[in-house]
């Protein structure tokens, strides 16, 4: 089967380099500052450079620059209208479906949002195949990626999904779970993303969206945050189209393989890498980033103490590369907290862990469905009897 190439529209580079303006690595702004204008000039992006020009540009409106865009797009659009106006004139369906498209790509390439959605509505609904009616749904998406728009991404998924449903081909099947994973990741649903996120690594071609070295990226911190030590194995840690490309990304397979082999040490060094060169360089991860590495340090300390009935606070600080003093001040939030099963002996210098009784844990849950049953039992012979 021939492999579709996607193409990038709208650009989710420009988004990244204006994200890293705003608040990535500041030795990496000025790169990312030089790439965003010289990407604004090669597309004559006015909308776009409207848009941003004071907050991530940090500079005045150079308006004469903005007229020589808005001159461009002006020149563009109306040829693009001419063209659409002759196929309505004299031509077929699929030379108006291909000028639509044209004009909505433009549109959408030079950053004007709400008119290119307005195109892509248009364009769709004059689209007929199934398949062809996807792509521009997979575009309103991307366009909702590109703008940071969270419910115009979840309704236009949810829309594709219902097309799928249709009778969408394995490569859109394919290409939406990765469109899916993405954007849970950007909401903070790790699991289901990390489910999405394995189910296509064999399958990956979405480039439009991202490399396929960003992807491993993704599908790995989100495995190693939602998945058994057992699933990690099976599912991350021999899984071959991961390994291709693990040297080309920084940290990561230090990163879970020390949680994976039990050295905390490293683990926590690696995880600071990780939360240096990735979250901090991610739009997606970045407002999430203490929230995970908050979750992951328990997941550690947890996986630590199931091992023990106790340990002492010296041999667990040695065992993470860190002091005393910040294993009984960190561990002690998670443990006032409820979030780890151990009690801190602060006078003998000892961690205790008390793990919950599974079977008692089952009971108190069975007894609390079974009030709550009792309860709307009793709210509805109340109703039937009146």
């Amino acid at each position: 089967m021939t492999e579709t190439i996607v193409p990038k529209t709208p650009n989710l580079d420009l988004a990244h380099y204006r994200f890293i303006i705003a608040n990535g690595p500041q030795e990496q702004r000025a790169d990312a500052k030089q790439k965003l204008e010289a990407e604004i000039k090669a597309k004559n992006m006015a909308p776009f450079y409207a848009l941003i020009c004071q907050d991530e540009l940090q500079k005045p409106l150079d308006k004469s620059l903005l007229e020589t865009f808005q001159k461009a797009n002006t020149e563009e659009i109306a040829k693009l209208e001419e063209k659409l106006a002759d196929a309505q004139e004299n031509l077929g369906e699929t030379e108006i479906s291909d000028a639509l498209h044209a004009k909505a790509e433009y549109l959408t390439n030079i950053g004007e949002k709400e008119k290119a959605i307005s195109a892509w509505r248009i364009a769709l609904e004059k689209t007929a195949g199934i398949g062809q009616r996807l792509d521009i749904i997979f575009t309103l998406i991307r366009i909702g990626f590109f703008f940071n728009d969270n419910d115009m991404i979840s309704r236009n998924i949810d829309k594709a999904k219902a097309l799928i449903e249709e009778g969408g081909d394995w490569d859109r099947r394919n290409r939406l779970k990765v469109y899916e994973g993405y954007y849970l990741l950007s909401i903070r649903d790790f699991k289901t993303a990390a489910e999405l996120l394995l189910s296509t690594l064999s399958t990956f071609t979405s480039t439009e969206l991202m490399q396929y070295k960003d992807f491993v990226k993704y599908t790995v911190i989100a495995s190693v945050f939602s998945l058994s030590r057992v699933d990690m194995k099976k599912k991350v840690l021999h899984a071959p189209e991961i390994h291709e490309v693990l040297h080309e990304i920084p940290h990561i397979e230090e990163y879970m393989s020390s949680l994976y082999d039990c050295h905390y040490a490293k683990f926590f060094q690696s995880l600071a890498a990780v939360e240096e060169t990735h979250f901090r360089t991610s739009r997606v991860l970045f407002p999430h980033m203490r929230y995970y590495v908050r979750e992951i340090r328990i997941k550690a300390y947890a996986q630590l103490l199931e091992s023990y009935r106790s340990l002492t606070l010296k041999s667990m600080a040695e065992a993470f590369g860190v002091g005393e003093d910040f294993i009984d001040s960190d561990l002690s939030k998670f443990v006032s907290a409820g979030r780890v099963n151990c009690v801190i002996d602060k006078v003998n210098g000892v961690v205790e862990t008390n793990r919950p009784d599974a079977k008692n844990a089952q009971y108190q849950q069975c007894i609390k469905q079974g009030d709550l049953l009792l309860n709307r039992v009793q709210k509805l012979s109340r109703v039937i009897n009146v």
